[in-house]
């Protein structure tokens, strides 16, 4: 009984019974290798090496089970570690696109910003004075329209319609940054609402 356990494991001898073994076995193993990595020559490369690998350790490895079993279970294993690394190499992959394309975008992003401060810089600079100083002084120094008036010494209305104008000269001059002048003035309203 353990004399025949023993003979029916399975060893290569010599290279003739290794190119028979080849020969039987290749064109079925990079079939069913496809059927994992859909690509012809990533199969023949993944047979290939299982074979390779069966040929450099015929000395060493014993196999137990039918060799058809061993080739097909190897090929397998081999076809699914190629499958986990290519997923690991796109996702990789995605993750440096991903981070290349934020890159660019905020380097786009800080050219526009600047643009669009030395934009709204000279169009406040050509806002009449008071006009411009109480665009300053609710834009910048962040004063409620009540306390420019107290300042200034003027109405809040007169405020409002100031600001008013200032706002609809700057959208003008500005309409060519309006996603950007959104963002920009809708922290203007939150910090002035009186």
């Amino acid at each position: 009984m353990e004399q025949v356990a023993a003979n029916t494991a399975f060893k290569i001898i010599d290279k003739a019974q290794f190119e028979e073994l080849f020969n039987k076995h290749y064109s079925n193993l990079v079939a069913y290798g496809n059927n994992f990595l859909k690509d012809i020559e990533a199969s023949e490369e993944v047979v290939q090496e299982v074979l390779f690998k069966l040929w450099t350790n015929r000395e060493t490895l014993e196999i137990t089970s039918s060799i058809n079993s061993y080739l097909f279970r190897a090929v397998r294993n081999s076809c699914l570690n190629v499958i986990k690394h290519v997923n690991i190499r796109e996702d990789y992959k995605e993750h440096n696109e991903r981070v290349i394309q934020m890159e660019e975008g905020s380097y786009e992003d800080e050219v526009i910003v600047s643009e669009l401060e030395e934009k709204i810089r000279e169009s406040i600079d050509q806002l009449p004075i008071e006009r411009r100083k109480i665009f300053i002084m609710s834009r910048y120094d962040g004063l409620k329209y009540r306390e420019i008036a107290e300042k200034l010494g003027i109405s809040v209305k007169t405020v409002e319609n100031q600001m008013g104008s200032a706002l609809k000269f700057l959208r003008i001059e500005l309409r060519e940054y309006m996603p950007w002048l959104i963002l920009f003035f809708s922290h203007f309203f939150k910090n002035n609402i009186s």
